[in-house]
């Protein structure tokens, strides 16, 4: 008990230092991440929950205080071969196929095949997998991938403790920590960012300790347990994808239309909907937290599912996504066409002269037309016999001779 409030303890000191060490080096190289367009904010955050919870866990197994055990062992590595996979993402933006991939194999070497059987085993490494890239997708504002990872933490740690898990409680309970220290420089106005370090983690690491937690019991009270616990996360998901659809675009390309992103369109500001996002999170994992202890059926999900089905067809009501690209590049910016390819813009025409554009205008009516009169051209004409051989011509002035080509050229300048 002593050592798990020191380890706790301990993982939310290095967290907070190592999230602010971290945040000078992220912002030289550039690794940021663009909540606004006049505010970047710096990717390393996650890094730092990583390092915290890895070093504390480790260091109570190697010590004896708290071991951790096999099973756990290979949590840990796998979630940090996850994180590291984020990391990677962070720095060169790898293609979301990757990092599905990638996390549903570390996914597969955590999940107790002897417990859960084969369907159920491949199901259960999915749904790890759709949870981490959905919390993931959940860090899209300040505060609300950090405060509902801890309040979803503290329930699975809870469930967790139920079947007497102590590594397991214990790494859950150091994460949690982390995580809050983080969180003292993700709160809004965020000064750090989790990024997929550190969003990946955490998915990957709640998400495999409830499959675990839940390993040979009742498969339907299961299923119901594990989405009661990440209601948040998959209805942040479900919202964009249905919204993007209905406004045929593409899925993986980013825009303001989560969650938060429609909350403040509501007229929330962004520590109204941290809280409000945590108080939803904090609801459904205590519904999953009951059911799973027994102190509940397994019907009281479908209140969290009621809720789930009642906000999403609410929020797709909240425009987000203003005037289609067509318009904007019609009205002087180049859109895009539906292929994704970017649109030519037209040249300005040249103005046209007045004789031309009432030619123009006149189109075809009948009667006489306007022409322009051609301009004048000042150069030398050539002039008759007559005014070749004139006496005039010949001398003028003091002796000097004036040719008949110049006389002439002057005569019609002169008019």
């Amino acid at each position: 008990m002593l050592y798990g409030i020191a380890a706790a303890a301990t993982a939310l000191f290095l967290s907070a230092v190592l999230a602010a060490l971290l945040r000078v080096p992220a912002l030289r190289l550039g690794l940021l991440d663009r909540r606004q367009r006049q505010r970047r904010v710096p990717l390393f955050g996650g890094a730092a929950v990583v390092l915290a919870t890895c070093l504390v866990a480790i260091a109570g197994d190697r010590t004896g205080i708290a071991p951790l055990g096999d099973g756990i062992k290979v949590l840990l590595a796998a979630g940090g071969a996850v994180a590291a996979l984020g990391l990677i993402a962070d720095v060169w933006r790898l293609n979301v196929r990757f990092l599905v991939i990638g996390t549903a194999v570390a996914a597969a070497f955590v999940v107790p095949y002897g417990d859960t059987g084969t369907l159920p085993g491949v199901a259960a490494v999915a749904w790890i997998t759709f949870v981490a890239l959905a919390f993931r997708a959940l860090d899209h504002a300040d505060g609300v991938a950090g405060t509902v990872g801890v309040v979803t933490a503290f329930g699975v740690a809870a469930c967790v403790a139920v079947e007497v898990m102590d590594g397991l409680v214990v790494l859950l309970s150091v994460f949690a920590a982390a995580l809050t220290g983080f969180l003292m420089h993700n709160w809004p106005p965020a000064r750090v960012a989790l990024g997929a370090c550190g969003s990946l983690f955490s998915g990957f690491l709640l998400a495999a300790a409830a499959v675990i937690a839940r390993a040979g019991q009742d498969p339907v009270v299961g299923t119901a347990v594990l989405f009661a616990l990440t209601a948040v996360a998959g209805a942040d998901v479900l919202l964009v994808v249905v919204s993007r659809r209905l406004a045929r675009r593409p899925l993986l390309r980013g825009a303001p239309d989560h969650l938060a992103h429609r909350l403040r369109r509501l007229g929330l500001t962004p520590q109204g909907v941290a809280v409000l996002l945590g108080v939803a999170a904090f609801c459904a994992v205590l519904v999953g937290v009951l059911a799973h202890a027994g102190w509940l059926q397994a019907r009281a999900v479908l209140w969290v599912a009621g809720g789930v089905l009642v906000v999403v067809p609410g929020l797709l009501r909240v425009s987000v996504y203003g005037p289609p690209r067509a318009r904007a590049g019609r009205q002087g910016g180049g859109g895009r066409d539906a292929r994704g390819g970017r649109r030519a813009v037209r040249a300005p025409r040249a103005p046209r002269a007045r004789g031309a554009l009432q030619e123009e205008r006149s189109g075809g009516r009948s009667g006489p037309r306007t022409m322009a009169r051609p301009a004048p051209v000042y150069a030398p004409r050539r002039q008759p016999e007559s005014v070749r051989s004139s006496p005039d011509s010949e001398v003028r002035g003091a002796g000097r001779s004036v040719s008949p080509q110049v006389k002439a050229s002057l005569r019609v300048r002169n008019g």
